[in-house]
């Protein structure tokens, strides 16, 4: 659809005055819209690019295929356990 900008002004100026705050809220939407989708692409790009997270993303559907899935109590003990390790490795 093509708009004529010229037009689209001249409506502008005949909207009523308590109708202009919610006209400048839409076009800031539609503004802020677009730079999402933006971003939303860019971030698209930079994903598909990244091998190490290409791998963790096929790695993690393996380990779903193979019923290697763990609850929440199962992954805060795991983490709980890497913490640990963590930190003894950082006294030695």
């Amino acid at each position: 659809m093509s708009v004529n900008r010229e037009e689209l002004k001249r409506l502008i100026d005949f909207i009523h005055e308590e109708d202009t705050a919610e006209i400048y809220d839409f076009i800031g939407y539609l503004n802020m819209k677009r730079e999402r989708e933006a971003i939303d692409q860019m971030d698209l790009d930079l994903f598909s690019k990244d091998k190490e997270l290409i791998q963790q993303v096929q790695k993690s559907r393996d380990d779903r295929e193979n019923g290697r899935i763990y609850d929440q109590e199962q992954g805060l003990k795991y983490l709980q356990h890497k913490i640990r390790e963590f930190e003894s490795e950082q006294n030695l």
